[in-house]
């Protein structure tokens, strides 16, 4: 067996335990890798001349080349999630309307969503007052009288 050959084995063997790698890890990010050197044993077996240090270039290359396709093409279509904030609890309570439990002095107060006590920013209302929250930076809400 040749030189040339022991290299598309190299590129076939390495392509596919980088797609096998990807059923272990999270994530769509190794089978691009994986592409990218099973492509490698194609070019190496019609062109078994080629250097290794020109082959681990291209292969990086290709590498670079399979992961901007996917970003840009593959990634572009995926449809968007049903729950956008499902992770951001804070940006789901924008526009709810809630009753301060604390006046807010000095620019802040609190209020109880659920079974949690926020904290909130905006002008000095006394407690009781119905607020809308108008947005959210950290754990703290943005409000300001509900009409």
């Amino acid at each position: 067996m040749g030189e040339s050959m022991t290299n598309v084995y190299f590129w076939l063997g390495l392509g596919l335990m980088l797609m096998a790698l990807e059923t272990f890890v999270p994530g769509v990010f190794l089978i691009w890798f994986g592409i990218a050197a099973l492509a490698m044993a194609a070019i190496v077996w019609v062109a078994p001349e080629m250097h290794a240090l020109f082959q681990a270039a291209l292969f990086g290359g290709l590498a670079v080349a399979a992961i901007l396709v996917y970003k840009g093409w593959f990634k572009s279509r995926e449809p968007a999630p049903d729950q956008p904030l499902l992770n951001q609890r804070g940006a789901q309570l924008v526009g709810r309307i809630v009753v301060l439990e604390q006046a807010i002095e000095n620019g802040y107060g609190k209020v109880r969503i659920g079974d949690a006590l926020w904290t909130v920013t905006g002008a000095d209302l006394p407690a009781g007052t119905r607020v809308v929250v108008t947005g959210v930076t950290g754990m703290e809400l943005a409000v300001r009288r509900a009409d």
